[in-house]
């Protein structure tokens, strides 16, 4: 079994919890967008991904999530943003089910001094 490991030395942000609606000014409809801290999050955490692997094989993505706060959260919005980094890295070429084939080992736990992500893709 092959790995990857790498840490995002940032504090995780859900991409969820960071949208905003704006209006098409052509169609008048409304759409929904990241919002402006979640796109610079996003810009930064590329920076800590392995760049241009682009892997198509079936992994495994295990994250572990070190928050600043006891604060709930969502497993589940915070893997989407991670999954979506790691696209935007082209670390994985996109994130369906026939790529992440799994997430087990993922959890979220608690570092007041040390926020950050650690990922570890298992081939």
């Amino acid at each position: 079994m092959e790995e990857i490991k790498f840490t995002i030395p940032l504090t995780p942000i859900s991409k969820k919890n960071s949208q905003q609606i704006f209006i098409n000014s052509k169609t008048g409809k409304p759409f929904i967008s990241p919002s402006k801290k979640y796109k610079e999050y996003e810009r930064a955490a590329v920076a800590h991904c392995p760049r241009n692997l682009g892997i198509e094989a079936p992994v495994n993505i295990s994250c572990v999530y070190y928050m600043p706060t006891k604060r709930k959260c969502d497993l589940t919005n915070l893997l989407e943003a991670t999954h979506d980094v790691l696209v935007c890295a082209q670390t994985i070429k996109d994130d369906n089910y026939n790529i992440i084939s799994s997430v087990d080992g993922s959890e979220v736990k608690l570092d007041r001094e040390n926020p950050r992500t650690e990922v570890t893709i298992t081939f």
